[in-house]
């Protein structure tokens, strides 16, 4: 009897024990040349930045650590609470995936390097944080419905001219980049999400922006993907959806770039509840205010209770290799 019951603790302790990658290198991040990372990106194919995984390979490249979190451990950026220095400290990993592995391991795998090479100590807990909520107007939401479905990427496909593919935390995404002059367009496939294209003016300092086939959770991931990289990474405002409205919806809008970076660079904090802030007149376009008042929508600063994942503890210096 004695030895069954050593047998079943052994196999649970056994089936706590966290995947890892077969071997993993990490090296500090070199800068990115800004042109080098355009021209491949326009060129298609293999991005320079970003994860890239197969079932055999891993390749985490320019990622700061508290985007590595979002992959390894499914949570949002907004999520984590940790050390400033996580969002700016970047590196290169390369780890080989074992023998029979699947690409969704690659996560758990993920969890074992950063506990293991960065010394890694986490917790969890629900905290309540004020959001960036989008919500349905006094007269009513003036939604366009889809004529389409949005259907999940297919991995296999071949990727056409100046496509580019990119293993985000929530699945796959497929993105293509296009310079004309001064302006930049840019096309992002989310899947089952939806897509956005957004267009860049740099003399009317406008951005174009059309959602095709998008629910509305999908809209605000968008939207916060969108500030996010308006801010220079350093967005700390999430949009969260809060209308309840299910469905596919299509929308187009042009509003002023200075706006959205402005929003994008906001502070975050205890904002009271109440409408969002915006400029009345910034140039260039409309005010978000306005695009999202012909939508039948408006900005509200609400709190939410919210999982947190919080960092208690984190090397800089990972491991050698």
């Amino acid at each position: 009897m004695k030895s069954v019951i050593f047998l079943f603790v052994g196999l649970a302790a056994l089936a706590q024990v966290k995947p890892a990658f077969e071997v993993a290198t990490i090296k500090p991040s070199a800068p990115l040349d800004p042109a080098a990372m355009m021209a491949a990106m326009q060129k298609g194919g293999k991005i320079p930045f970003g994860a890239n995984i197969t079932a055999t390979r891993a390749e985490y490249t320019y990622m700061d650590l508290k985007t590595l979190l979002t992959h390894a451990y499914g949570v949002k950026p907004y999520q984590i609470t940790g050390p400033d220095w996580m969002s700016t400290a970047r590196f290169d990993i390369i780890a080989k995936l074992p023998q029979g592995s699947k690409k969704e391991d690659a996560a758990r795998m993920l969890q074992s390097l950063l506990e293991d090479r960065f010394k890694l100590v986490t917790h969890r807990a629900m905290e309540e944080h004020p959001v960036v909520a989008i919500v349905v107007g006094k007269d009513g939401a003036k939604l366009k419905p889809s004529s389409e479905k949005p259907v999940p990427i297919d991995e296999d496909a071949p990727l056409k001219p100046g496509e580019v593919q990119l293993d985000g935390p929530d699945g796959p995404m497929r993105g293509k980049l296009n310079m004309d002059g001064p302006n930049i367009s840019s096309v992002l496939d989310m899947g089952l999400k939806g897509k956005m294209t957004y267009r860049i003016e740099a003399v009317a300092k406008s951005i174009r922006i059309d959602f095709n086939m998008t629910t509305m959770p999908g809209f605000a991931d968008m939207t916060t993907q969108l500030l996010t990289q308006l801010g220079g990474g350093t967005a700390t405002r999430r949009i969260v959806d809060m209308t309840g409205i299910e469905g596919n919806y299509d929308a187009s809008f042009e509003i002023s770039v200075a706006e959205m970076m402005n929003i994008a660079r906001a502070p975050g904090g205890d904002a009271p509840s109440g409408p969002v802030p915006v400029a009345s007149d910034p140039g260039g376009g409309s005010t978000l205010a306005d695009a999202l008042q012909s939508m039948g929508l408006k900005l509200e600063t609400r709190k939410a209770n919210m999982e947190q994942f919080i960092v208690d503890h984190i090397e800089k210096t990972p491991t050698e290799n």
